[in-house]
Order: structure tokens, then sequence, then C-alpha cells
């Protein structure tokens, strides 16, 4: 059975191992005030060979499987660096929840610009960069999922209230 999400677990482990990534989606919308749900975590890692060394051994810490709807323990795989330097996507389950990684999120630019437009969060005691709310909105309307027109208005609507309290929309 796929563990429930454990940020504190999950970020800890990231850290622990150095991983350079950026916090995107559901999770990050969440940390500017959405009330939407979410049930994993979305991170977009930079891809240089030293951070996908780290992000394959924090991955083999997490006991990262892969997660696909017939199997709902999720499959092993091995995350070493080659493959995961090969796809756009990958979703995991771990033992510290739902872990999706996205190397080429809709509509963002590429890592660098991602991390330079980040504001940092802390989240379970660990500094996270999460992307800035323009950077989730854009993705979400490039995504243009059912589940990404939902959360559109929220974030609409959280993007105003930060824009009318003379706020920098991180």
């Amino acid at each position: 059975m796929p563990a429930p999400l454990d940020p504190e677990c999950l970020f800890r482990v990231l850290r622990d191992h150095g991983v350079e990534y950026v916090l995107v989606g559901g999770l990050a919308a969440v940390l500017y005030g959405s009330t939407a749900l979410t049930n994993d975590a979305d991170i977009v890692p930079a891809r240089d060979p030293a951070n996908l060394e780290r992000l394959g051994q924090a991955l083999r810490s997490l006991d990262a499987r892969l997660r696909v709807p017939e199997s709902p323990d999720g499959i092993a795989f091995d995350p070493h660096p080659s493959l995961l330097d090969s796809i756009a996507t990958l979703n995991l389950t771990t033992r510290c929840g739902d872990l999706d990684l996205t190397f080429a999120p809709a509509a963002l630019d590429d890592y660098d610009a991602l991390v330079a437009a980040s504001a940092e969060f802390d989240l379970a005691g660990c500094r996270v960069k999460v992307a800035a709310l323009r950077d989730l909105i854009r993705s979400k309307e490039a995504a243009d999922r059912p589940k990404d027109r939902a959360t559109l208005p929220i974030l609409y609507a959280l993007e105003e209230e930060i824009r009318r309290a003379g706020r920098r929309s991180p």
C-alpha cells in the first residue's frame, strides 16, 4: 500500500542528499495559500550530472518505485543518473509518499530561470525553493488538465491578493 505524503520525510531525504530542485505543482500552490488538496509532491530537479547522481541516491534511500495504476505498490527500478537524464517525467511512490519528477514542466523556462524566480519557504524544517506563483499559474494553464483548470481560479485569486497587499508575487 502506498504511503501517504509526508513532506517532512521527503524533503529531509532530498536535503540530506544535497539534491537541487524546485518544488512545483499542488504542494507549491498550497504554500502560497491554495486550499486545493494534493497527495503528492512535484519537483523539477537540476539536470547536471552531479545532481542526478545525488537524486538517484536519494531515490534509493526513499525506496522509490515507479507508480503505475496496475501495481499499487509500484514497480522496482534503478534510478541511475543516465536514466534520469533521459526522461521528461517520472511518477514515483516512495516510503515518504508519492513524488513526481518533472524535468521539463509545461510552459516553464529552463531550470536556471525557474530557480532565479523561485521563493524559499521553510517546509518541515527544510528550506525549499518553490516556483514563483506566476510560474505555477503558467504551468497549470499550459497543462490544461481538469484538475489544473479547477485550481486556476484559486491561484488567480491568490495572485490578486498578493498584488493588492503590495507584496511581491514570488
